[in-house]
């Protein structure tokens, strides 16, 4: 049996701790603390919402809009932080081995989602050979609708900036934002049946409660 996502996430930590830096670790685990201190849940994207026309634009070219994505029932958003992201590069290939065949076979669009730029975004789509698609939120405007964006804390901003780059930089957004790992499930008509958002990256929504919501989705849309 695989592992669960939140167990590689904790290994990932458990990993940090024995090989960083005490001063780095710290700052890394400041910035995701205060995170979730300072969590504005209110402003999350929830279950209910509708959400209305939006547009990303695909890693290989071209643009994929929200009436496509729903064309034929249900669809799934994983929004996730950049390309070189260690825990991105654990949950996004994570749900295309638990969820995208089984999504595929329901006809269920599965399309992860950063700010970073297409042609730097594709990079984590050839490396792990992603079949989910793979899509930049250009400027953050769908992410800054749905509540889940953050700006590094002044620490990491100074930690990055003492390696010599900025996240802007790295996403080539020019900007400190990205946003908090989030899961949207959207039925046919753009409602939102399922949304976890998760303030602190190291812990993430697993594949079976989305898959499950899908299935919900799918059972109301034949009613």
């Amino acid at each position: 049996m695989s592992q669960s996502l939140n167990q590689q996430l904790a290994d990932l930590h458990a990993e940090r701790v024995a090989s960083w830096a005490p001063e780095a670790l710290q700052i890394n685990i400041n910035q995701r603390q205060l995170l979730v201190d300072t969590a504005d849940t209110e402003r999350f994207v929830k279950a209910g919402d509708h959400i209305g026309p939006f547009e990303l634009l695909k890693v290989e070219g071209g643009v994929l809009s929200r009436d496509q994505l729903l064309a034929e029932g249900p669809a799934v958003l994983v929004f996730f932080r950049f390309a070189g992201c260690p825990a991105c590069n654990l949950a996004i290939p994570h749900y295309d081995r638990q969820l995208a065949a089984a999504l595929k076979a329901r006809g269920v669009p599965l399309v992860a989602v950063s700010p970073q730029v297409p042609e730097r975004l594709i990079e984590i789509k050839h490396r792990h050979n992603l079949t989910l698609q793979v899509a930049s939120d250009k400027d953050n405007v769908l992410a800054r609708r749905l509540g889940i964006l953050y700006s590094f804390d002044e620490a990491s901003r100074q930690a990055a900036l003492s390696k010599g780059t900025s996240i802007g930089e790295v996403t080539g957004t020019g900007t400190w934002e990205l946003p908090q790992p989030t899961v949207v499930v959207l039925d046919r008509e753009a409602r939102v049946v399922f949304a976890q958002v998760s303030p602190d990256w190291l812990v993430r929504a697993e594949a079976e409660p989305i898959l499950q919501a899908v299935e919900l989705a799918l059972t109301a849309a034949t009613v």
